[in-house]
């Protein structure tokens, strides 16, 4: 397993390779695979990027997992781990729910134990777009609510727009893919996508990499640059239904 996360931080290596030996020890034959998804399977991890892992179980059986609990806790702390639990029997009903997601997870996935849970699954263009319309829309409520909840405090909306950017991304990668290109990097995508549609986002495109790279941008721009994702939201809205 080391040969698949020696590009990651030594800290996360150490922090994964504790954590995945114990679910192996741990939940023992319900276990069938464990799946790393995200920037880490890219080795391309920043300071605000999740460690995202999937274990893929027969059963979800507590007398397995409660073991876990402290670890995933400390690891949560400590390089911001997630983890997914899903059965064997429940991944196509998820993906079909969650098609953006999972979406981005067969582009970006390192199996780090057991087979590749996704090798046969494919995402419905009919899931892809709807679940892409309600993504689109949520994300466009949340940012409102958002902006009004903490633009008094300006510099507290970098940290929403870092926090943000990553699903719109991901909604760039699905997008893209219903078009056919595929394994884009979530950055490259949504560049990608933008200069297919109305109007110019260079700077909201490089001050959403500054909020997640720098996690700070100029006075006065966090403002305007929520306000510009919110326009993107409405133009990828758009482009999605006309697809």
């Amino acid at each position: 397993m080391q040969n698949q996360i020696q590009d990651l931080p030594m800290n996360v290596q150490q922090s994964l390779i504790d954590f995945v030996n114990s679910a192996k020890d741990f939940c023992q034959n319900s276990l069938t695979s464990i799946v790393l998804y995200g920037s880490a399977a890219e080795g391309r991890l920043r300071l605000t990027s999740d460690v995202n892992l999937i274990l893929v179980l027969k059963s979800f059986d507590t007398t397995h997992i409660n073991p876990l609990r402290e670890k995933l806790r400390l690891y949560h702390a400590a390089i911001r781990l997630n983890v997914m639990f899903i059965l064997e029997s429940e991944i196509p009903i998820a993906v079909d729910a969650f098609a953006v997601k999972f979406t981005d997870i067969l582009s970006r996935h390192r199996v780090l134990f057991g087979p590749d849970p996704f090798s046969d699954i494919k995402v419905s263009k009919e899931a892809t777009l709807a679940r892409l319309k309600q993504v689109i829309i949520n994300l466009t409520l949340r940012l409102r609510e958002n902006y009004a909840l903490v633009s008094l405090r300006e510099e507290q909306l970098v940290h929403i727009i870092a926090d943000i950017s990553g699903p719109i991304r991901a909604c760039a990668v699905a997008i893209l893919e219903l078009e056919g290109k595929h394994e884009i990097h979530p950055k490259e995508a949504l560049q990608t996508l933008t200069q297919q549609l109305n109007g110019n986002w260079t700077t909201l495109l490089q001050n959403i990499s500054r909020s997640r790279q720098e996690q700070t941008l100029g006075s006065g721009e966090e403002s305007a640059t929520v306000l510009e994702l919110l326009a993107l939201l409405k133009a990828m809205y758009s482009y999605v239904q006309s697809a």
